[in-house]
């Protein structure tokens, strides 16, 4: 792992032991594959999140995926985007996460539109690859 984070560029973060224990948590634990955020208002579904735990990242982290964010359109632009995207946040935060990543198709400009007006900045440093089975 120290090997993989150097060929990356990444310098250890933490200690061997840490690390070793972190390996055991993070491959070993027992959180469950997927997680969703839901967002209601007034008993109605508006809004979801649904994200994963990636492991490794840099430092032999693990970061929080979001697969996917979806809010209805009749709540779009009310900031149920932006508070599943602040909880999410606080999640990864919590669960020690050394980031929070997720893509969205090059042509939904809606979506990119949103993701800037947060402050995020696209990564161009990496390719997408898919097999279909």
């Amino acid at each position: 792992m120290e090997e993989l984070d150097t060929f990356y560029g990444a310098t250890p973060t933490q200690p061997r032991d840490a690390q070793v224990a972190q390996i055991k948590k993070l491959v070993f634990g027992t959180p469950p594959a997927a997680q969703v955020l839901l967002a209601h208002n007034n008993g109605h579904l508006i809004g979801m999140a649904a994200y994963s735990y990636l492991w490794p990242a840099a430092g032999v982290t693990h970061s929080l995926f979001l697969k996917e964010l979806y809010v209805v359109e009749a709540a779009r632009r009310k900031g149920v985007g932006r508070l599943l995207m602040n909880r999410l946040h606080e999640i990864a935060v919590a669960q020690n996460c050394s980031r929070v990543e997720w893509m969205t198709d090059m042509t939904n400009i809606a979506a990119r539109r949103f993701y800037e007006a947060c402050g995020f900045a696209i990564h161009e440093g990496k390719l997408f690859f898919q097999v279909r089975s």
